[in-house]
């Protein structure tokens, strides 16, 4: 059964995919409401599942409810979208970046499922079995080897 925060994430990144414009505007009392929790939980949830890594902006104001305006940055396609995924990566990368990039290549369609499982078994830390920092700079040397290998062509 998923938690509420995934039934948050998948119902706003719903409302953005049906949207006619690539953000929409919320408050988040009304979403804690409809959710019935606190309006906590929804600031966990922008904070953690719509993050720049995710390919998101969250603009927030206090007050009045909470207006909430949530922007889809969508990798650009013409515009080199390998330069912006190794900006995103950069010299290290601990697990949770590197799983939010895989996460947003599958879902833009960069990568296939099979592929994000087998990038994920590459940058697993159980994989990479050497101290920090050194593994963060691993990990990020062999994201963005692959991420070459995808973006290639």
């Amino acid at each position: 059964m998923p938690s509420i925060s995934e039934l948050i994430e998948k119902y706003i990144k719903k409302l953005i995919q049906d949207s006619s414009y690539d953000y929409i505007e919320l408050q988040r009392n009304e979403l804690a409401a409809q959710f019935n929790c606190v309006p906590s939980q929804i600031n966990y949830v922008l904070s953690t599942r719509f993050t720049s890594e995710n390919g998101y902006i969250v603009e927030s104001r206090r007050g009045g409810g909470g207006f909430i305006k949530i922007i889809k940055i969508p990798l650009d396609r013409h515009d080199d979208p390998a330069a912006q995924i190794y900006r995103l990566v950069g010299d290290n990368i601990n697990q949770s970046q590197a799983d939010k990039i895989i996460k947003r290549l599958l879902e833009e369609k960069f990568i296939t499922y099979r592929e994000a499982r087998i990038f994920r078994a590459v940058i697993d830390r159980n994989t990479l079995s050497i101290e920090l920092p050194w593994r963060d700079n691993l990990r990020a040397q062999l994201l963005r080897a692959m991420l070459g290998a995808i973006f290639r062509d």
